[in-house]
Parts: C-alpha cells; structure tokens; sequence
C-alpha cells in the first residue's frame, strides 16, 4: 500500500506543476477530439485544488495504512475508492473503459496507463478499508 501512497503524492505533485504553469505531460492529460482539440481546458487554479485533493487523498492513504479507525478516515477511504472506480467507467465519452473517442494521443494513455492505474488506487482502498 505504500506504493498507494507514493503515486498519489506524484500525482500530487504533477498537478501542481501544472497549476504554477508546467506543461510537460499535458498533452496527454487533457482529453481532445480527433482533430487534436482539447475538450476540457482547466484553469491553473483548479490544477492547484486538484493537486491539493490529491494530496489530501495520499494522507487518507496514509492513515489508513497506519490502521486508522477514525470514522472520518473511513468514511473518506470509500470516498476516494469510489472516486477512482468511478473514473475506472469514465463519462461514457471522453474517459474510462466506455470512452467514445478513441485513436487520440489521449485516449491511449487513458487505456493502457490511466485507466489501470485509477483501478488499483481505487482497490487499493478497498483492500486498505477491508483491512485484507
């Protein structure tokens, strides 16, 4: 579960990069249509809270891994777990194992890298929470 812990504080720290106005990795972040337009354009603020979020998710990790029963801990950790099988599915347009637009820069990322990687964070916390 530690690795849990390192790649939430990665991305962490990836997205804040981005909010104080990195670019790298960017372009395969953000979704686009097939003619290589963005569909989503966040603002630098939001990168900031997101990162902030994730951060935030990372310690939950954390605490939970240290055995933490506190119902707040708790209650997060199905939050957080929730939140990452839900992206798992995606939007049924853009994201996910439904995703429409498919053969982008993209969409490439989103199958082989990101959509595994939501769904072990996301059982990470389940097996954290079952405590298995």
């Amino acid at each position: 579960m530690i690795a849990t812990i390192i790649m939430l504080f990665l991305i962490s720290l990836i997205h804040l990069y981005w909010a104080v106005g990195g670019s790298w990795g960017i372009d395969k972040a953000l979704p686009t249509d097939n003619k290589g337009n963005r569909l989503l354009n966040p603002p630098q603020p939001l990168s900031a809270l997101v990162g902030l979020l994730v951060f935030g998710f990372a310690y939950i990790a954390y605490a939970l891994w240290q055995g933490s029963d506190a119902n707040l801990i708790r209650y997060a950790g199905w939050g957080i777990a929730t939140i990452f099988l839900l992206r798992v599915v995606g939007d049924f347009r853009m994201v996910g194992l439904f995703k429409k637009i498919k053969g982008t820069p993209f969409s490439k990322y989103d199958t082989w890298f990101y959509i595994p990687l939501c769904m072990y964070i996301g059982f990470s916390f389940v097996l954290m929470l079952l405590e298995i």
